[in-house]
């Protein structure tokens, strides 16, 4: 028998790497989706199945589980990878923009969830990994809220793994660093969009593209999306997955130094960091 897999955001970055990770081992089946599943193609030669899935959207969901859970019963790992970073000042984003962030890091994972457990409690086992990212547990200035979705899923991979042990399924929270993916250019590309270039926070928005770009092109500070697949498989595969993985040295520093600064020696270590002429 094998173990069904299906993962969300699967066109690029940590959800493609994890798919081609997890499709090379012969007792998994991996359902990789994504809006377009046209794109994916090089995750089918390389032995995953392609199902078309849009986390904003019930309709797509619904069938998504459906088409897994004709073939094997149910859903045996759920992999919520998808997401994106809506960068900018608490007061200058526009909050549709918010919305359609937190329609996919948030209330599309909730909603896949929603819907891969009936059929995990029902075969009494099951496995849901949640990727969440290190700013769920520290905050940047003009990430607000991104952060906000990502606290967010915080609290709800908390309260679920309790919520479903009872009845065999296991959760795990995956906390990535600074993943050379896609993400950056996304988030700069958002931050550029809600940035007034000479308005009140035109220094500070500054400050933060060059401290993203800075920070991504770092190879001391960040790290390919293969060492995020390489977590996950972890997570999918262990007889007794950790609550919580943490996934590259810079994070686990940077969340460890939040611990212990506290609140007004971190903002004076962000104010060095995001350094304005202002």
């Amino acid at each position: 028998m094998t173990t069904s897999v299906l993962i969300t955001g699967t066109s690029s970055g940590i959800g493609r790497a994890t798919a081609l990770r997890l499709a090379r081992r012969p007792e998994l089946t991996v359902y990789a989706t994504a809006r377009r599943s046209e794109t994916l193609t090089d995750l089918a030669d390389a032995g995953a199945r392609i199902l078309p899935l849009d986390v904003t959207d019930e309709t797509s969901m619904k069938q998504a589980v459906e088409a897994v859970e004709a073939e094997h019963g149910s859903v045996g790992v759920l992999v919520n990878n998808a997401g994106y970073g809506e960068y900018g000042t608490v007061e200058e984003t526009g909050l549709d923009g918010v919305r359609r962030q937190f329609e996919t890091n948030v209330f599309g994972l909730s909603r896949m969830t929603q819907l891969v457990l009936p059929g995990m409690r029902q075969a009494g086992r099951g496995r849901i990994v949640n990727v969440g990212s290190m700013g769920g547990r520290i905050v940047f200035p003009v990430g607000g809220y991104y952060h906000a979705s990502k606290y967010a899923v915080e609290a709800l991979s908390d309260a679920l793994r309790f919520e479903v042990a009872p009845f065999g399924v296991k959760v795990s929270l995956i906390e990535p660093g600074l993943i050379r993916t896609s993400f950056g250019d996304t988030a700069a590309d958002t931050l550029a969009e809600s940035a007034a270039p000479t308005g009140p926070y035109a220094a500070l928005n500054a400050a933060a593209e060059q401290q993203m770009a800075r920070s991504y092109d770092s190879k001391a500070l960040s790290a390919p999306p293969e060492t995020v697949a390489e977590v996950i498989e972890r997570a999918v595969t262990a007889a007794h997955p950790k609550a919580r993985y943490v996934v590259t040295p810079a994070a686990k520093a940077l969340i460890h130094i939040r611990r212990l600064l506290g609140a007004r020696v971190f903002d004076a270590y962000l104010r060095m960091q995001f350094r304005t002429t202002t």
